[in-house]
């Protein structure tokens, strides 16, 4: 139904709030960002009845909803049509954003700020884009559901060692997959045992082992040679240095 877009574009939103006040504060944010609220539904299995029928590009529901919670019908939604889910809760938890997770919801949203629900539709656009990359590899639920998590750890691992985006990191993972001819899953494997063994390694070995894990076919440069002695310049006795104890020590 969609790839990943950017949030200024306009999208049709299901709006799954039983809150009237907080149904219109939302509507008014996602109309005044240029979106277009096709419904509102007040609880999951209206919910589930809107989305067969509207086929809306982003649905924003409440994770609290009379009948069917809200990750229960984001759930049943996402196995019948992908679509990025991003739900609303008081606080998100370890829980509640595992279970999250496992029912195909792409972000989660704790405040009606308009900047973050701003922040939520990026970020659920782009990781619904990596969804979609995902089932191209996998057909079956439980092992896309396994490769989420794999390409989640690579993704953590790659944003701490070398400094970049989520997005780029996904984009890293991808390359890596393309370049060597492999499956996403083996190519997150393949970079979080890197990282497993990346403690007992000193640093240049580390380094090393990162550049290579994700840009394979790059090597680095050689090194320049030394420019040789001149002759008459004193040159240092380097055992008799290393005979000397530290200056400060005991």
């Amino acid at each position: 139904m969609l790839s990943a877009r950017r949030s200024t574009e306009r999208l049709d939103v299901l709006l799954v709030e039983p809150k009237d006040l907080v149904a219109l504060r939302l509507k008014a944010q996602l109309e005044s960002l240029g979106h277009r609220v096709l419904a509102r539904a007040r609880d999951g299995r209206e919910a589930l009845t809107a989305a067969q029928r509207l086929q809306p590009n982003l649905i924003v529901m409440e994770s609290k909803l009379p009948s069917l919670d809200g990750i229960d019908a984001a759930r049943a939604i996402v196995a019948e049509q992908p679509v990025p889910v991003i739900l609303l809760a008081d606080y998100a938890g370890a829980e509640l954003v595992r279970r999250a997770k496992e029912a195909g919801v792409v972000a989660c949203l704790t405040s009606t700020d308009q900047q973050r629900l701003v922040d939520a539709i990026e970020v659920a656009l782009e990781r619904f884009g990596e969804l979609l990359t995902v089932r191209r590899e996998r057909s079956d639920p439980s092992e896309v559901l396994v490769t989420r998590k794999l390409v989640e750890r690579a993704k953590k691992v790659l944003m701490t060692r070398l400094g970049v985006s989520e997005s780029e990191a996904f984009l890293q993972i991808v390359k890596r997959a393309q370049s060597t001819g492999r499956s996403l899953r083996d190519a997150a494997w393949t970079i979080i045992d890197a990282d497993e063994i990346l403690p007992k390694l000193d640093v240049v070995a580390t380094l090393q082992l990162i550049f290579h894990t994700v840009r394979p076919h790059l090597r680095p440069k050689p090194r320049r040679p030394l420019a040789p002695p001149v002759p008459g310049a004193m040159v240092p006795n380097v055992d008799a240095q290393s005979d000397r104890s530290p200056a400060l020590s005991g």
